[in-house]
């Protein structure tokens, strides 16, 4: 009764697939033969359980409706070996009938099934079928079948696998061009289209989108923008105009977009490049922007200094015994930081000298400390680079006055300035 039922099921399947089959157009029918690995469940037969893993031959036959969806008949002999003290003999055979609905992955990478077998062996048994396998192209009609499945019984809930290896030749229409859609009628299959839905009458490009997807008269291909807003202005490259910082170079082309309004630019919409003490230097290649007009400049727009030695005596206060400045806004070291600034290629040697009252070493220390000191004023004060400073102690060594006085005293202890400059050309213009 079971094996009729089976049977029925499978006539009824072919003749589905046959009706299928004349409503669509024919893709990749198959016939083939297989040999498998097969393993039964363990308590097969009950009570004993005596059957053990064997193979089994087999052929099928199946047909392909469209590159999704297929059925397909099996039969093979089963050959089983047995085990355990109560064997009934050296092995057992029998005979399994099946039918399955497949599901084919896109470009055939893989395949799904599921259905039916009717099994005999010593007994009938009844299984729902399920796996994945595929079908892999030696030729135009050759393919070599590889799947595993697994199978459980209806009655009893025996659970069961195989594994195949198998040999297919395709007939039918094989090279019959599947249906294609065209649900937009735009030309170009859904399978490729990734605007589906286009309205009717749109020029479209390969991928079914219209040429200009923001109609802003530029085509996609050169649409650097293509999400732009209906009705704005749009440049070449389809990217709206806009001047944002009102310079009147547009922003596309404009390589200083947040320059202040009111600045000249040049064509790239960048601040002109200005003169501003009008030395001939432009600003952004001039290192002393203030220079007087009077003045030769060299190309960094200092300055020029002739050469010479000048000797500049810095009235530095400190405190007695004390590197502490107590002066450091007199109107000398002013004038000589403005000295500085205007002589931009000018080097400074800052001597710091003691009287001989007390012993040589600490007059030496003194003097480098209070030099030292005057240096660190010019720099973290004034700005000066400290590459262009040197600061250098002489103590006692070089004496203005060697009277043993408190004026000579006084005139010994002192701060001396040391400037030298190279000659490019003339001092004045």
């Amino acid at each position: 009764m079971k094996r009729s039922l089976l049977f029925a099921t499978v006539a009824l399947a072919t003749m589905s697939a046959t009706t299928v089959a004349q409503e669509a157009p024919p893709y990749e029918n198959w016939v083939g033969g297989f040999a498998q690995y097969y393993s039964p469940d363990s308590d097969k037969p009950e009570p004993l359980g005596y059957l053990d893993d064997g193979k089994a031959l087999g052929g099928e036959i199946g047909f392909r409706f469209d590159p999704k969806w297929g059925i397909r008949f099996e039969l093979s002999r089963i050959f089983l070996d047995m085990q355990g003290p109560n064997r009934p003999g050296f092995g057992d055979d029998g005979v399994m009938l099946g039918a399955d609905a497949m599901y084919f992955l896109d470009n055939d990478a893989a395949y799904f099934f599921g259905g039916l077998r009717e099994q005999s062996i010593e007994d009938s048994y009844r299984m729902m079928s399920y796996g994945v396998g595929k079908h892999w192209e030696v030729s135009d009609s050759v393919r070599v079948i590889t799947e595993i499945a697994g199978y459980r019984d209806f009655g009893q809930a025996y659970n069961e696998y195989s594994a195949k290896l198998g040999l297919a030749y395709i007939f039918g229409q094989t090279s019959a061009a599947p249906v294609r859609k065209d649900t937009d009628n735009d030309g170009v299959y859904d399978a490729v289209d990734r605007c589906p839905n286009s309205p009717a009458g749109t020029l479209v490009d390969a991928t079914g989108c219209s040429v200009d997807m923001d109609n802003d008269g530029v085509l996609n291909s050169a649409d650097q923008c293509p999400n732009t807003a209906a009705g704005v202005a749009v440049s070449a490259n389809g990217c709206e105009i806009k001047d944002a910082d009102k310079d009147g170079v547009l922003d596309i082309n404009d390589s200083c977009p947040d320059t202040l309004l009111g600045t000249k630019v040049n064509a790239k919409g960048c601040a002109v490049d200005l003169d501003k003490d009008g030395d001939g230097v432009l600003d952004s290649k001039d290192k002393c922007l203030e220079t007087p007009m009077t003045d030769k400049v060299d190309a960094d727009g200092c300055s020029v200094l002739l050469e010479r030695e000048v000797s500049i005596e810095l009235d530095v206060l400190f405190a007695n015994n004390s590197s502490q400045i107590e002066n450091s806004n007199a109107a000398n070291i002013v004038e000589f930081v403005d000295f500085m600034k205007r002589y931009g290629n000018a080097n400074a040697v800052i001597e710091g000298h003691s009287s001989s009252v007390g012993s040589a070493e600490y007059n030496q220390f003194l003097s480098q400390k209070r030099a030292d000191a005057v240096k660190k004023m010019f720099v973290t004060k004034y700005d000066i680079d400290a590459s262009r400073l040197t600061s250098v102690g002489y103590g006692e060594t070089q004496l203005k006055d060697t009277a043993n006085t408190a004026e000579a005293h006084k005139a010994n202890r002192r701060i001396e300035v040391k400037v030298t400059a190279k000659v490019k050309t003339k001092a004045t213009r």
